[in-house]
């Protein structure tokens, strides 16, 4: 793929990623847990994985998490180093299940909603290991089971939206290569 064409579409991703993540900060979440989110940015994140590699994916989701928090004015405050942290551990646990069915040479023994469904749950650990450093406490981790569960719908969706993502992009010739 041509540089200037990786670095546009690239780019459509970064600024994809940033819309979701301001538009979920907009939408009430009907059970009000702390830290829980529906997690529409990691849509993109895993939609990166899937079409390029993990460094490309890991800047999106960098760059999504920082210039999402500029926007929105949390860049530097606690939110911001729970996100960030989630963020890498989850783009690099995704990594893994995607490369790892790749290398068994068969269709996806993770379903890319399962794959969504452990990076959620991933960005959730990340938080709470990131929460227990800042606050230099680990009883935080017994918020782990409630985030945890958490992880099954908010994963399940994004993934399933990711699902469908796909589907279309590949019925109308824009991918043609992969396998979901």
């Amino acid at each position: 793929m041509a540089n200037t064409k990786k670095l546009t579409i690239i780019s459509v991703l970064i600024a994809q990623a940033i819309v979701l993540h301001l538009f979920e900060s907009l939408i009430p979440i009907p059970i009000p847990i702390p830290g829980v989110k529906l997690g529409l940015a990691n849509i993109i994140t895993l939609l990166a994985l899937v079409l390029f590699d993990f460094k490309t994916a890991f800047v999106i989701a960098l760059m999504r998490t920082i210039l999402g928090s500029l926007l929105s004015g949390t860049l530097f405050n606690i939110s911001f180093f729970l996100s960030i942290s989630g963020a890498i551990i989850s783009t690099f646990i995704m990594y893994i299940l995607l490369r790892f069915n790749q290398s068994l040479r068969v269709n996806y023994n993770f379903s890319i909603v399962g794959v969504s469904i452990a990076g959620a749950a991933a960005h959730n650990l990340g938080q709470l290991i990131m929460a227990a450093l800042l606050i230099k406490n680990t009883g935080i981790f017994y918020y782990l089971p409630i985030m945890l569960l958490s992880s099954v719908p908010t994963g399940f969706l994004t993934g399933l939206l990711l699902k469908e993502l796909l589907k279309y992009l590949k019925s109308s010739g824009q991918i043609d290569e992969f396998s979901f």
